[in-house]
């Protein structure tokens, strides 16, 4: 079952709604939580999440081979996703609905737990083209109860996917800054050349001070 909620609802605790986030979880209920960006719905503009909901989790269906998924829960934060199409309202690309899909579907199937740390990546096939799941940090962490349980049963995706790795530069920090001084000096420049050319049009108009 899934079913869309304002984002507030994955952590506050007003009007026993935490109470009521928290008996769920100890259900062992919630098998994924989607983070989607705001804008996405005209009827409002604020950010929402999908709850992913499934009553038994024990996979081994000969029909739909699916691993054992009870203690843990998928986090997906794909509030960075989407494009604007006008000033007001965003939408999902395929290819973003698709990396979602991908990657829930990826983490049901049978395969590797995600603490093995099998090096393929999400949509990468083990050579009969079945994806296999990693966590990929700012964007998706299989967290298990406990860890939820230590985060005082929030469900936030954020809170679990952490921050995205950042690229290592090629440019050696010496070269950088070399560039960055030219840089600077060249805007300098150019900053004095528009300030004498507003001073000699105000001068031609009488205002020299």
């Amino acid at each position: 079952m899934t079913f869309s909620l304002k984002s507030d609802v994955m952590s506050s605790n007003q009007s026993g709604i935490g109470e009521i986030r928290k008996n769920i979880i100890e259900a062992d209920l919630v098998d994924c939580m989607v983070a989607i960006p705001d804008k996405l719905f005209y009827s409002t503009q604020i950010p929402a999440c999908l709850w992913f909901l499934a009553r038994d989790r024990r996979g081994g269906s000969p029909t739909r081979p699916m691993r054992d998924r009870r203690g843990e829960i998928l986090f997906i934060d794909a509030r960075k996703m989407g494009r604007m199409v006008d000033r007001t309202h965003r939408e999902l690309t395929d290819e973003d609905i698709a990396k979602i899909a991908n990657t829930y579907h990826a983490w049901r199937s049978v395969g590797p737990h995600p603490a093995s740390g099998h090096p393929l990546p999400v949509g990468e096939g083990r050579g009969e083209g079945v994806a296999v799941y990693r966590d990929i940090p700012g964007f998706c962490k299989s967290a298990t109860l406990e860890e939820v349980r230590k985060h005082g049963y929030v469900l936030t995706p954020g809170r679990y996917v952490g921050a995205a790795e950042q690229e290592e530069e090629d440019e050696p920090f010496d070269q950088k800054m070399q560039r960055l001084v030219a840089q600077l000096r060249e805007q300098q420049a150019e900053a004095r050349r528009l300030d004498e050319a507003i001073w000699k049009n105000l001068k031609e108009l009488g205002y020299d001070a």
